[in-house]
């Protein structure tokens, strides 16, 4: 495709404030940061937090850019390179990659998943399920992402990639025959400031629940839930359909977000499309009955907590209205479920305690977890965690009060502190840790391989020790940089150097 093709095709849905340069050259790809440029690319130059990408353009040149994509006006423009103008750089990357791309996401059954807890799981599970009735789907979640041709690790370090990615992953989902795409979506995919699900229409959209979370960028919740609502707001009107958790207060606002109708899931309100009850707990998950139309069957999941319970409705409901098949089809699937990498992971060990890594790092998702944790563990509840820097500074506290209600023993350690002083973090977290001592059943660790190495010492016979926040991300970030991490191999080093 070149410049004139791809102005062309964007005339209706993006303004060119100026354009200069050759029209006709070539485009071979589409990046934003300079390290990925390559001879014919176009690039983006981005306003961040910490810089403006307009500095670098320069340096894209270098690297062979053939199209530069400008918001400011510049002091120099290269006889070679095509520049062209726009009002926002980063909201046009959507447009601009679904046209290079040739607008794959048309091309596909598009699911969205959002909420602030149980994404990934969900996306993991639809995913599943829709590959266990045939249908060839590829996903892109938080944790890994799939184009049709195995799973692999989503290196991206973003929940929802940008949308230069994500409309590159959805082309190789096309390439690859897939006719189905589940995407988590997120707050900062979802707004309108970032635009990085922007070109792409849902045939579904789900709901799972709503909790403080992200309020740094999104600054109120109502913001951070309306943004969350355009999910729905996208959902085709003629033949989509909306999935909400009727558990969930903010229900109500997504139903009516959506042009498109709704159904409901829940374990607390009989009257939902797709109910779960007699919920009781096995070794390895939940067994429970599921009631839908008229009907009422024995499920089983190797997925242990209510909420994945919610998890597993919400996707088999999404399945049944996308295909077609009645609820019950799904129910002989459900025990091949398989969890996803750094949620609810056991760690072999041969120690009188146990070991569970997993991804939890918001209040909501402690609110569903601390409970189940407390009402598995024979001894003492270890918990440690941290906070993330540069984000949500207000769920500290409240993430602190809640392990301190159900947890014996807590160790604060470092997360992703990133730009902010790792100790002013933990001392944010030790203020909501009411009726904890430091010294006894407190402790503040800054060296999360430490802090792990101080829980494990600590743990005896009966007791659990969780490993929060982390799960599968393989790396901490700190002011200087990425350092790698991988959590479960830290946790079995740390168990395997204490010896006999």
């Amino acid at each position: 495709m070149n410049v004139h093709e791809m102005v062309e095709a964007l005339q209706d849905t993006l303004q060119f404030l100026a354009i200069t340069g050759n029209m006709h050259r070539e485009v071979a790809g589409l990046a934003y940061d300079t390290r990925d440029v390559k001879e014919g690319y176009a690039f983006f130059a981005l306003k961040g937090i910490h810089t403006n990408g307009h500095r670098f353009i320069p340096d894209a040149v270098k690297r062979g850019a053939a199209v530069v994509f400008h918001s400011e006006d510049l002091d120099y423009y290269d006889t070679g390179t095509t520049y062209l103008k726009v009002a926002n750089t980063r909201t046009c990357m959507a447009p601009v990659s679904a046209c290079f791309y040739g607008y794959p996401a048309e091309k596909l059954t598009c699911i969205g998943v959002t909420g602030t807890d149980g994404k990934s799981t969900t996306v993991s599970l639809l995913h599943q399920l829709l590959r266990l009735n045939g249908i060839k789907a590829g996903f892109i979640s938080t944790v890994q992402f799939d184009t049709g041709d195995g799973a692999q690790k989503n290196h991206y370090r973003q929940s929802t990639p940008e949308a230069t990615e994500i409309h590159k992953i959805l082309s190789e989902m096309v390439k690859n025959g897939c006719t189905h795409a589940v995407i988590e979506a997120t707050s900062h995919g979802l707004s309108p400031l970032n635009n990085r699900l922007g070109s792409i229409d849902f045939t579904a959209g789900i709901l799972t629940n709503i909790s403080h979370e992200h309020l740094e960028f999104h600054k109120t919740l109502d913001r951070y839930i309306d943004d969350k609502a355009n999910l729905f707001r996208r959902i085709k009107a003629g033949k989509g359909v909306g999935v909400i958790n009727r558990d969930d207060p903010n229900g109500g606002y997504f139903a009516s977000a959506s042009p498109a109708p709704v159904v409901y899931y829940s374990t607390q309100d009989k009257h939902a499309d797709i109910f779960a009850d007699a919920i009781t707990e096995t070794d390895t998950g939940e067994i429970f009955t599921i009631h839908s139309g008229g009907i009422a069957v024995e499920a089983e999941i190797n997925l242990p907590g209510i909420f994945n319970v919610e998890n597993t409705l919400a996707a088999v409901i999404t399945v049944s209205r996308l295909t077609g098949k009645r609820i019950e089809a799904c129910i002989p699937f459900l025990p091949k479920l398989q969890p996803v990498a750094g949620r609810m992971n056991f760690i072999k060990t041969d120690r009188d305690f146990r070991v569970l890594v997993d991804y939890a790092h918001t209040p909501g998702a402690y609110l569903k977890l601390f409970p189940i944790l407390r009402k598995r563990t024979e001894g003492r509840l270890i918990a440690l965690f941290g906070s993330a820097g540069e984000r949500d500074t207000e769920k500290r506290q409240i993430q602190g009060e809640i392990a301190s209600r159900y947890a014996d023993i807590i160790v604060l350690t470092d997360e992703d502190p990133r730009g902010e002083d790792p100790v002013k973090i933990l001392e944010d977290i030790k203020e909501g840790c009411s009726g904890k001592t430091e010294g006894k059943d407190l402790f503040l660790i800054q060296d999360r391989r430490e802090a792990i190495k101080h829980a494990f010492n600590t743990a005896g016979k009966g007791d659990l020790v969780v490993l929060l926040g982390k799960g599968h991300e393989s790396s901490i970030i700190y002011r200087d940089g990425a350092s790698p991490w991988d959590e479960k191999a830290e946790a079995v080093k740390a168990l395997a150097d204490m010896g006999v």
